[in-house]
């Protein structure tokens, strides 16, 4: 078997963040609290802490699970007086519940799911928002994170889920809302944390957060990982990845600060290949019906492993460097520049276990091959003046910006070849169960007993035909929060968008097959009502818009709007005649801190609906004609109800519909897919003692179509984690949790055909942490 993939050099950086890790845990006891009590004597008295919410901000309470502000000056008002939807998931809940990556973490926040990737639609994290694909709408420190990945959360301090139409904050896409992840920069005071977590599946987890004071001004921190492990309930699944995040500051305190951050991730996983679905007792994946859809089989034992340990592998590559420089004109206005370049590579063969052919029905899996070479660079400048001004009379919080960025996209596959036979006819995608794991080299499988480790003998080379995607963003931007009195304020944003975009396909020689472009122009915007019947709560009332051009996400997502015109006599596509699709929300709701602020309560009903979306209205012709929505109630409560007690919950209602599907939909009426009709998650901790704490959650989410037929289908489950931190001195502390507590089998991404994606079974993570 011949496998020709770029080898990432993983063993020398690895090696290097491993021994750092082993060497945090080779010091005595007595040895690091005296080192802590030394720099205790030396630490300034206004040393910020970890948990402070900005360099140049007052320090918050860094256990706690409220959060008073967004980190962007975009959001122009505390989040008590902002008026759409925004959850801010800080550190201590990442730590409490034991989460390791961006899918983990989500899991608090009700109204999300996840979709599975495969080849065309890659791997990578593909979160839903109310029903909306946002797989190309997350952020870093509030500039555009593009490309797909399976995002680490090592050297995140936060992460802030805003839901709802939310192009005016970000830009194109954010149908259902975004997400933002907050980095972790050097700050003033040295401060060190660190820890290595043991756990059930082989799990091996070393980070290191360390942060110095060079001089009055200036500071650094460095952010270390590594993490080795299998999954849970899953046969020759496993992970492996390392990651390093240095980040400098100058002139913290001052006028005039600078910041410079660099993120580097590499992965080299086993990937999960997921279950089929069945199919009806007809044998034909076309007779699927909305009344009975098919649901994931795995034969009987749900630890069953689809793929070939042999062929199958998924490589990742991840290289973040931002230079940001922020000065203060004023005591009331700041200007603010963010310059950021980004690179990220994926590499993967994933046997898909495919159900097209009726095999299931058979007690057999064609093991299709879904492959991917694909790397993407960004380049952003993103500048920003923010502050207050008075004008008539009237405080006007307010933001506005302009940004510059170029994004460029490179999607190639391999040619994986099944025919072993040479002299017969090819194996193609029918299992003929009286030749399994003969004359097919092991491309077919049993369902009920398949054996990873089957002798596939094909070959695999790279094929180098593929598609180029480049894409300009020209934009300018304006926020605005107008306190007409101390009880009304007037939330405004408003953006302007040039977004021209072009790609061509070549053969694997590097000539162009085809070729096509597009330029989209649009404003989009949002307006909010705030009524404050006390300082501590706000009533109101929001609307806002997003916008959809074609080539959205570069290829590095699910097109809805693709990029794509019709060929002329050469091949050659013409300019994309599509328009970009508008969604659209209504919104009513209400905040309150309660508890001097320690708890924060929300409550809110909405109504988004897509318009102008792109259908089919004849076997050669689209149109912007479709329509969707989505409509529901969340509610949420954050914080403290004692000073022990601490709380973050929340639950999410939503009814979704596929209104207009164009006149050829056959789907009018049903539901959206990945969108649960009910979705609710509840942690809480509590402080026994000074020096115990525990805690634990629940986490449900109701039945989820894979499809916007309907026909396929996952089914509702209940989660159930558990923790226990405990003290053994100020610097050292033991922390145990256990994810899934009672080994539940259920599906946590669904596919829209052919598999979807099974969760880890009951998980137990022993942590040992440092902090000085």
């Amino acid at each position: 078997m011949s496998r020709q993939h770029p080898q990432l050099p993983v063993s020398s950086p690895r090696l290097l963040t491993c021994a750092i890790g082993v060497a945090i845990t080779a010091g005595s006891a007595g040895q690091m609290v005296f080192a802590a009590e030394k720099a205790d004597e030396k630490a300034p008295g206004n040393t910020i802490s970890l948990g402070a919410t900005a360099i140049t901000g007052e320090a918050q309470d860094a256990t706690s699970y409220n959060v008073e502000k967004a980190s962007s000056p975009k959001y122009t008002a505390p989040l008590v007086d902002t008026p759409r939807s925004i959850t801010v998931i800080p550190q201590q809940v990442l730590k409490d519940t034991g989460a390791l990556n961006m899918q983990d973490a989500l899991r608090t926040v009700p109204g999300i799911t996840f979709g599975a990737g495969e080849g065309g639609n890659p791997q990578g994290d593909r979160p839903f928002i109310r029903g909306f694909d946002a797989q190309g709408d997350t952020y870093l420190d509030g500039v555009r994170d593009t490309g797909s990945q399976s995002r680490e959360i090592f050297a995140v301090e936060s992460i802030e889920v805003s839901k709802g139409p939310n192009s005016a904050i970000g830009g194109r896409g954010a149908a259902g809302g975004s997400i933002n992840l907050v980095s972790k920069k050097a700050h003033l005071g040295d401060s060190f944390d660190g820890g290595f977590t043991w756990g059930s599946d082989q799990t091996q987890r070393y980070t290191m957060d360390g942060n110095y004071q060079f001089s009055d001004t200036a500071a650094g921190r460095l952010n270390l990982m590594s993490h080795e492990s299998n999954v849970a309930g899953r046969e020759s699944v496993d992970y492996d990845r390392w990651g390093v995040a240095p980040s400098l500051a100058f002139g913290l305190g001052t006028d005039t600060r600078v910041n410079l951050d660099y993120y580097h991730l590499e992965s080299n996983d086993t990937p999960d290949s997921g279950i089929p679905y069945t199919v009806p007792a007809s044998g034909k994946t076309a007779d699927r019906t909305k009344s009975n859809p098919d649901k994931p089989y795995a034969g009987g034992d749900s630890s069953n492993f689809y793929g070939l340990t042999d062929r199958d592998f998924r490589k990742g590559r991840t290289d973040t460097a931002t230079i940001a420089i922020e000065h203060d004109l004023n005591d009331a206005l700041t200007v603010k520049n963010t310059l950021r370049h980004g690179s990220s590579m994926q590499d993967y063969i994933l046997t898909q276990p495919d159900d097209s052919k009726g095999n299931v029905n058979n007690g057999t899996v064609w093991r299709r091959a879904n492959t991917r070479v694909s790397n993407t660079d960004t380049t952003t400048n993103q500048t920003d003046l923010f502050g207050d001004v008075y004008i008539a009379g009237f405080k006007n919080s307010f933001s506005t910006g302009i940004e510059l960025s170029r994004e460029e996209s490179q999607k190639s596959s391999y040619t994986v070849n099944t025919d072993t036979t040479p002299g017969t006819t090819p194996v193609t995608t029918t299992c003929n169960p009286a030749i399994v794991g003969a004359p097919s080299g092991y491309n077919c499988t049993s369902l009920s007993n398949p054996n990873p480790n089957d002798p596939w003998n094909g070959s695999i080379s790279r094929n180098y035909a593929g598609t180029d995607t480049k894409a300009n963003t020209y934009a300018l931007y304006v926020f605005d929060t107008l306190e007409l009195s101390e009880q009304w304020l007037v939330n405004m944003g408003l953006r302007y968008d040039h977004f021209d975009t072009d790609y061509k396909t070549y053969n694997a020689a590097g000539t162009t097959t085809s070729k096509g472009d597009d330029v989209s122009e649009f404003v989009t915007g949002q307006f909010g009502v705030v009524y404050k019947p006390a300082e501590n709560g706000s009533i109101y009332a929001s609307y806002a818009t997003s916008a959809t051009p074609p080539g959205n996400t570069l290829g590095e997502g699910q097109e809805g709007n693709p990029l794509g015109g019709t060929p002329d006599r050469n091949g050659n596509l013409l300019k994309s005649d599509m328009e970009p699709e508008t969604t659209k929300n209504y919104e009513i709701g209400t905040k309150w801190d309660l508890l001097n602020d320690r708890l924060s309560l929300t409550a809110d009903i909405f109504r988004t609906e897509k318009d102008n979306a792109r259908v089919q209205v004849d076997t050669t012709s689209y149109e912007n004609a479709g329509k969707t929505r989505v409509q529901g109630v969340e509610l949420s409560a954050t914080g403290k109800l004692t000073d022990k007690w601490q709380v973050f919950a929340g639950y999410a209602y939503m009814d979704s519909e596929q209104v207009d599907g164009g006149p050829l939909s056959v789907t009018d009426g049903n539901e959206l897919p990945n969108t649960p009709k009910n979705s609710a998650s509840l942690w809480t901790t509590y402080q026994v003692t000074p020096k115990l704490t525990i805690g634990g959650g629940a986490f449900y989410v109701d039945d989820v179509f894979g499809s916007v037929a309907n026909t396929t289908m996952v089914n509702d489950y209940v989660r159930y984690d558990a923790m226990a931190a405990y003290k053994l001195t100020k610097n050292i502390d033991l922390q145990l949790n256990v994810q899934n507590l009672t080994d539940v089998t259920y599906y946590d991404k669904a596919f829209s055909t052919h598999f979807a994606n099974q969760a880890a079974g009951r998980t137990a993570l022993l942590s040992t942490n440092f902090h000085f």
